[in-house]
């Protein structure tokens, strides 16, 4: 249980809503690297699933103008398949080795993007099919996918609101099935679920406060500094681990 360092973890949590918010990736890319610093591995993924399912039921009320029906089926149901086989997998790895592979993940994706200004994922359903079953395997696995779904969802130049209100809808299929999975798994301990309604809360705080941002300024903009984040986060994940 954390004492002292609650507020430290609050305020982080926070700041990985509002920049999931805002960079569409959703916040599990920034949440998982920082709840491993409190939190064994399986644990962060048990928290993770839960703190998801409120992150993403807000974003489907603040973003609730319109969402694409063809990218949710073409690219969410093999997110859903994936995600269950990642979560299950996932009790028989280390979890030292998942959180290394995450944070060599969070570094070459970031990377990738930062060199390659253009690179892009051209937007045909079988691409979005691939890209919704390495983010839910990924999702499963690690705990978080959303920047693989992110960036293939991109190809598809839907504006911002469609873009996160299709993304959470995704997203909270890809939860709600890997909860399920990791409560199976026992990843889901009771003296954390205190945490709960301080994550419920920070969920709305933080989407409330992305989508302000979001109506300020481009998602392009703001595109790099996210990545940058990333890979910080990465780099911190592997030199901690």
């Amino acid at each position: 249980m954390l004492t002292r360092a609650l507020p430290v973890f609050v305020i982080l949590t926070l700041l990985a809503e509002i920049l999931g918010t805002v960079g569409g990736f959703g916040s599990s890319v920034f949440f998982v690297p920082i709840a491993n610093f409190y939190f064994d591995f399986q644990s962060v993924l048990g928290i993770t699933a839960l703190f998801h399912l409120s992150s993403n039921i807000t974003k489907i009320a603040f973003f609730r103008k319109g969402f694409n029906k063809r990218i949710v089926l073409a690219l969410g149901v093999p997110a859903v398949l994936f995600v269950l086989a990642g979560a299950y997998f996932s009790k028989f790895l280390d979890p030292k080795l998942l959180t290394y592979i995450l944070g060599c993940f969070l570094i070459v994706l970031s990377l990738t993007f930062l060199i390659f200004q253009k690179l892009k994922v051209n937007p045909k359903t079988s691409n979005a099919i691939i890209g919704g079953s390495l983010s839910g395997l990924s999702a499963g696995l690690l705990g978080t996918g959303g920047a693989i779904r992110g960036i293939t969802m991109a190809a598809f130049k839907m504006n911002k609101n469609t873009f996160i209100a299709t993304s959470a809808i995704i997203d909270l299929g890809v939860d709600f099935s890997r909860t399920i999975v990791y409560y199976l798994n026992g990843y889901m301990h009771k003296h954390d679920m205190y945490l709960i309604p301080i994550l419920i809360v920070v969920s709305i705080l933080g989407t409330w406060l992305g989508k302000l941002i979001l109506n300020k300024i481009s998602q392009e903009q703001f595109r790099n500094f996210v990545l940058i984040l990333i890979l910080l986060i990465g780099i911190a994940s592997v030199v901690t681990n």
